[in-house]
C-alpha cells in the first residue's frame, strides 16, 4: 500500500527544516545549492555541513567559479571534511557542468556527471528539477523498512527497499510536488522516523505503518553484525623551524586522504604486524625520522575511520636557529600552516602535546 503523501506533505509544510541550501517555500532551488550540499552530506551529518558549505558558497558563489578554481584551494577549504575523493569528484563535476553550461535536468544525464551516483542523481533532479523520483538514502531506507516492516537486514535488504521506496510517490500529491515529497522524507527520517526512539505517535504515516502496527518500529531496520574495526598502528614526527613553519609532505593524490599534507614518519601497519612500542620507534627512528635528534615523546592520538581506528604516536622537536639538519624531500618540506592542506586526523597530531606544538589557526 502506498502511503498517503498528501499527510506527509502537510507535516512539512508546518515542519520542515530550515538548511541553508534549501529554497524557501514557493521558490525553485538552485541546482548548484543543491548539489554542493548533497556532496558534503555524504557521510557526514548536518551540522557539521553547514560551515563547510557557507564557506564554499563565500568563495565560489557559483559552479563556474569552483571550476575555476585551483584543486588545492578546493581542498583546502574541503579539509577536515573527511572523505576527500570527493572534494576531487566535487572539482572535476564543477568543471563538467561548466562546460556543459549548466547542471543536466534529469536523472540520466545527471549520473554522467563525475562524483555523482543513482542516489544523489535523484536527489537534485527531484529536489532541483522537480523530477518525480524517490531517492533512497539512510533516512528513505529507513522510513520503508518500517513502514513495510521488513525484517531483513541491511546491506542485503537494499535491493528490496528500493523497489519498495521507489513507490512512495505513486499519489497525485508527491507527483505534484517531487522537491517538496523527497526533502519531506529527508525531515521526516531526520526528525520522527528516526534511527532511535522514534516518534511514532506524531508521524503523519503511523496509521499505515506495519512496524508501528506490530510495536517492532525501534528494531527496524534490522542490520547484519558489523566485522570488528581493525587497528593500524603508526609513529610521526613533528619538526618545527625557528619560523614556526612545519615539516609537511603530501600524501598521494588519491586513496585515503588523498591530496592532503601530513607529518612525515612510519606506514600505518596492521596491528597483527605491529611491533612492540620500544621495537616500532626503533624502527621509526632508523628508517622514517626526518633527521637524526633529540625527540620528545608528545602524545598519542586515536582517530576513527569509517573502516579501522589509527593510533598515532607523536613525537616532535623544534630545530635551533643556525640549525644544520640534513633533510630529505623524501620527508617533505617546512611549510606555514595556512597554506596547508589538514586532514582532521592530522590537526590532531599537531596539537597533541605541550611541547613543539605549532598555531593553528
Amino acid at each position: 500500500m502506498t502511503p498517503d503523501s498528501s499527510l506527509l506533505l502537510h507535516w512539512y509544510d508546518r515542519h520542515r527544516r530550515t538548511l541553508p541550501w534549501r529554497a524557501a517555500p514557493g521558490q525553485q532551488a538552485d541546482p548548484y545549492h543543491v548539489w554542493l550540499s548533497e556532496i558534503m552530506l555524504q557521510q557526514t551529518v548536518v551540522q557539521t555541513v553547514i560551515p563547510y558549505y557557507q564557506r564554499f558558497l563565500a568563495r565560489f558563489p557559483t559552479v563556474d567559479a569552483l571550476a575555476e578554481a585551483p584543486q588545492e584551494e578546493v581542498l583546502q577549504l574541503w579539509a577536515g571534511l573527511g572523505y576527500y575523493a570527493r572534494a576531487r569528484n566535487l572539482h572535476a563535476c564543477a568543471q563538467a557542468v561548466h562546460k556543459l553550461g549548466a547542471f543536466p535536468d534529469t536523472v540520466g544525464g545527471l549520473q554522467t556527471l563525475p562524483g555523482i551516483g543513482a542516489y544523489t542523481s535523484r536527489a537534485i533532479a527531484a529536489i532541483a528539477f522537480n523530477v518525480p523520483t524517490v531517492p533512497v538514502d539512510g533516512n528513505v531506507e529507513r522510513i520503508t523498512a518500517r513502514l513495510n516492516a521488513v525484517e531483513d537486514p541491511l546491506p542485503a535488504a537494499r535491493p528490496l527497499l528500493t523497489r519498495l521506496a521507489s513507490h512512495l510517490n505513486d499519489d497525485p500529491a508527491a507527483q505534484a510536488r517531487p522537491s517538496d515529497f523527497a526533502q519531506a522524507l529527508f525531515d521526516l527520517g531526520a526528525s520522527l522516523c528516526s534511527p532511535r526512539s522514534p516518534s511514532c505517535l506524531t508521524c503523519p504515516w503511523r496509521d499505515c505503518c506495519i512496524a508501528n502496527a506490530r510495536n517492532m518500529a525501534e528494531i527496524l531496520p534490522a542490520r547484519q553484525k558489523k566485522k570488528a574495526r581493525p587497528t593500524r598502528h603508526a609513529i610521526l614526527f613533528r619538526v618545527i623551524d625557528p619560523e614556526g613553519h612545519v615539516l609537511l609532505r603530501s600524501r598521494p593524490p588519491e586513496g585515503l586522504l588523498g591530496g592532503t599534507d601530513e607529518l612525515p614518519g612510519t606506514p600505518w601497519s596492521e596491528e597483527k604486524n605491529t611491533p612492540s612500542p620500544a621495537e616500532l620507534m626503533e624502527t621509526a627512528i632508523s628508517r622514517h625520522a626526518p633527521m637524526q635528534a633529540q625527540w620528545d615523546d608528545c602524545g598519542e592520538v586515536k582517530h576513527i575511520f569509517s573502516h579501522f581506528t589509527l593510533l598515532v604516536r607523536v613525537y616532535g622537536c623544534t630545530l635551533p636557529r643556525k640549525s644544520n639538519y640534513p633533510i630529505g624531500p623524501e620527508h617533505g618540506r617546512f611549510r606555514p600552516l595556512k597554506d596547508a592542506i589538514l586532514s582532521s586526523v592530522m590537526k590532531k597530531c599537531l596539537l597533541v602535546g605541550k611541547h613543539h606544538r605549532p598555531a593553528i589557526d
